[in-house]
């Protein structure tokens, strides 16, 4: 079996605007918020410490808005559907953290491709996908804009 039949044979021309994917759920437990500050050296009180977060607005320890990033980018890719048309990351733009995470809250990704545009070279396109995550209760808690460099099946033909 190769990558390609573990990912699936996806090119730019293969993703439509407006077409969505929806992640299943993935609980953020205590051990995760702890690796993340040891792994990036955010140890940030506001995650790290009981004692101090529960005198914060948060009444307690939340998780990293990097993390919550990471855990919705990484769930997307979990599902396949980007197969093998992403080439590279070219931006991330207007992330916002809506609500906290906390231990226990299990966040899913809806995740809709918003522009389709033409890269650099005729080989490429540019996907732009929003993401929007949101927790057990239906509660947006974080959203972001995430633009990729995408492989094309069929070059565009020279001007």
């Amino acid at each position: 079996m190769s990558w390609r039949d573990l990912v699936g044979d996806r090119a730019f021309e293969d993703f439509e605007l407006g077409e969505t994917v929806e992640t299943a759920g993935r609980t953020v437990e205590m051990c995760d918020i702890l690796q993340f500050a040891g792994l990036t050296g955010d140890n940030y009180p506001l995650h790290v410490n009981e004692d101090y977060a529960k005198n914060t607005l948060f009444g307690g320890r939340i998780a990293h808005g990097p993390l919550t990033f990471a855990f919705a980018v990484g769930q997307v890719a979990l599902t396949g559907w980007y197969g093998n048309a992403i080439l590279a990351l070219v931006e991330c733009q207007s992330m916002q953290a809506t609500a906290p995470v906390r231990p226990g809250d299990t966040i899913r990704v809806r995740a809709t491709v918003a522009e389709l545009a033409d890269a650099k070279s005729p080989k490429n396109g540019t996907l732009h996908v929003d993401y929007v995550v949101l927790n057990q209760q239906e509660e947006t808690v974080m959203t972001f804009h995430w633009i990729m460099l995408a492989r094309r099946r069929i070059p565009l033909e020279s001007k």
